[in-house]
This record gives C-alpha cells, structure tokens and sequence, in this order.
C-alpha cells in the first residue's frame, strides 16, 4: 500500500527543500513507500518490530540496544513486511495505548532515542504527522525548546476504529497530551473544526495549509468524452471510500447511457476483502463494463489509468480530511463528482474542477455523472478549471510559501 499521508508529507517536505529550507524527514515504524523520490534522511525510529516486542514482551526491554538495533535497519523491515500486515484498528488497540503512555510506557528508551536525534539536528521547528506520536513529546521537549507542531490528517478515523477497552483508553491519554503541542496543522477548515472539538482543543491552536501535488509528472490533459464513457474510481478499497455506492450509481446511470463503464483502482487490504467480494456482486450487472485494476506498482501505472478515465468519483462515506486523489484526479485533466461533505467542498471551491451530491445518496450521484457525461461543455469546462487550478492553488510553491508564513509567526 502506498500510504496518502506518508505521499503528501514527502512532497511537502521537498516542497519546503526545494524553497531553501533545510528539511529532515524522519521515518516512524517503517521505511516509507511513495511514488516519487524519498526525501526521507534518518534512519528508522520506533521501528515496527522492536516496538512490537516491546510491548509484548517485558524482557525485550531490558535486552542492550546494541543486539536490537539491527531489527530497524529498514532493509530488514522490508523483509518482514514484504506480505501485507495489518494496519487495522482493531488489531492494534493495546500498542497504540502504549504508544501514547510515552515516557510511562514501554517505548520510553525509543522516545529517548529520537530525541536525541532531533536535539542533533538542532532545528527551529518540530512537527509531527499525526497526534497518536504524541507519547514522545514530553520527552522531545525536554532537550528541545522551540515550537512543536502536529499535522492531523487522518487520526480520527484510526481511534473510532478501536475496540473496547482500548479506545476509551487511548481518547483519555491522548486529551491530556494533546494540549501540550504548540499548534496544529491540518488540511481543510471542516477538519480544523471537528478535530478541535474532537480533541477538546482551543481553536486559536489549528492553522490551515492546502494540500499540494507535484502536477509535473502529470501529463494527462482535458480531452473529449470516449467511447464508451468511463468513470473512474482511485482510492482504497474499503467501506468507508464508498466503491459501493459508486457501483449502486453506475447502475442506474447504465439506464440512461447502457454503454458506460465503470473502472476501479487503489489498495484492497486482507480486512477488506469480504467488502470487495460484495462490491463484485453487486456490480454482476455491468457485466464486463466494472474492471478492478488493483493498485498500480509505481505512478506511471497510476496516471496512465487516470488518463483513461472521462471523469472521477470517490464517492466517501465518512468525512474526508485530505483528498490527494482529488488534486491527481485533476492533474490528469479529470472533472470529479465528490459528496457534499469533509474537505471535498474546499477542494471544489479551491480550483472549481467538479460537482457536489448529497452524501449517500446514489440516485443524485448517477444524475450528477450523467451532466457530466452528456454535456461536453460542462465537462470540459470542469476539467480544464482543474486542471489549472491544482497548479496554480495547490502547487509546490503555493504550500512551501504559505508553511513559511505560518511557521515565521511562532519563531
């Protein structure tokens, strides 16, 4: 799986290199997988076995570091995770509680560990890429004394994903840690307001910043329809994306226009494939018209399938925070067709490239592709706004600078 969080934050990162910013992007877990050049420059911390032992095993903490380390190097993480492993929510309940115990819990030798590494580094401003990385914080700022920031992009969904009595558990420690970031960043204002009453935190805490795309590699253009017309779906495979409420649209858009097709893309996890399995089932009808390309092995594969597609629909249930498909989407000269709801109506507003619906709601959904794809004006005019306005309001340029303005105001 090529994680969106770990994509966007690489390309922040040499977003902000690129601009003259001296930048360390440091890899938590595991090595990072992106579709682009790896801007990490550290070596593995937390690494993903040690900290798996560790909180299993008691004894494992006491063991020298100097016969563990070589557990982290990232070719052997590589190794080991080469098959899928689980990043499900409800698996990993009793490690992200003593992830968040910090220097109280099992990991406090690998929290000390990076903050030495950071104290090296001496840099003006830490930030971190999600709140659950909060138990090494109070260790951090014990050697570090400039400002702390937290990227939210996401963490809501993995904590209402744990079970009982694991979530309680983790939302009571990480309310008490919260607070003691200096600043939150995320992605959107809908997510600015529902993480600061999701985390109980002041909203003078949250700043803004868009999310961006390197649009160079993308090489795709505004054309006109194809034959047959193809929308098109690139995102995970899971319930909460909504591939099958994109399905329960195309087949009633198949009424009006029998020869569209409907071709899907992204990651199908282990845990997802009973979801998927009735996805295929319900979309018998399309006959040959439904294809599930899986997940490309590098971007090129990527944008050569969003290149083939007339228009782009990741129909979410829940309320997404990012989006980063949307502005790929664009890139390639695709209008979208989004749910009213999460980041998805800022991103419209952002370039004006597509059409809001009514969340779950496939009927509006069908009609909305259905404009789109019998009115080549609209369509066409939709594309091309998107097309140019990923480049202009979301590019490299436009997030380094306005990260440095935020970042000017606290140092």
């Amino acid at each position: 799986m090529f994680c969106g969080s770990c994509i966007h934050d690489n390309t922040w990162a040499r977003a902000l290199s690129d601009a003259g910013v001296e930048v360390s992007l440091i890899p938590l877990y595991t090595p990072i997988r992106v579709d682009e050049a790896d801007q990490t420059t550290a070596p593995v911390f937390f690494g993903g076995i040690n900290t798996y032992l560790e909180g299993k095993y008691t004894w494992w903490r006491s063991v020298p570091r100097w016969m563990t380390r070589w557990l982290d190097s990232p070719w052997f993480i590589r190794l080991v995770t080469r098959r899928a492993i689980s990043t499900d929510a409800r698996d990993l309940g009793a490690m992200t509680v003593s992830m968040i115990e910090g220097e109280h819990g099992p990991h406090q030798r690998a929290g000390e560990e990076l903050a030495e590494y950071i104290a090296q580094l001496k840099p003006d401003i830490v930030c971190y890429s999600n709140a659950l990385l909060c138990g090494s914080l109070r260790t951090i700022k014990r050697s570090f004394s400039g400002p702390v920031y937290c990227v939210l992009q996401g963490d809501d969904i993995f904590l209402d994903g744990l079970v009982a009595p694991y979530r309680e558990q983790a939302m009571r420690l990480l309310t008490e840690r919260a607070n003691e970031f200096d600043g939150y960043i995320t992605h959107s204002r809908f997510y600015r307001d529902y993480m600061a009453d999701y985390l109980k935190l002041p909203a003078g805490k949250f700043r803004t910043l868009p999310l961006t795309l390197d649009a160079a590699p993308h090489d795709g253009q505004p054309k006109p329809i194809g034959s047959p017309p193809t929308i098109g779906y690139f995102a995970r495979v899971c319930p909460e994306k909504g591939l099958d409420q994109l399905v329960k649209a195309v087949l009633l858009l198949q009424q009006h226009i029998p020869d569209v097709r409907l071709l899907a893309g992204g990651y199908l996890g282990p845990q997802h494939q009973g979801y998927f399995d009735q996805v295929v089932k319900s979309a018998a009808a399309l006959g040959t018209n439904f294809e599930y390309i899986g997940s490309p092995a590098d971007k090129k594969g990527k944008i050569e399938f969003l290149k083939s597609l007339d228009v782009f629909c990741v129909p979410t249930v829940y309320q997404e925070p990012k989006g980063i498909y949307v502005l790929e989407a664009w890139a390639n000269g695709l209008p979208v067709v989004l749910p009213k709801h999460g980041a998805f109506p800022e991103l419209i507003e952002s370039t004006g490239g597509g059409l809001l619906v009514e969340p779950n709601s496939p009927q509006e959904l069908a009609d909305a592709l259905e404009r789109l794809l019998t009115d080549e004006s609209l369509r066409t005019d939709l594309a091309r706004r998107g097309h140019a306005g990923v480049r202009d309001m979301h590019s490299l340029r436009r997030v380094a600078e306005r990260t440095l303005d935020l970042f000017d105001q606290d140092v």
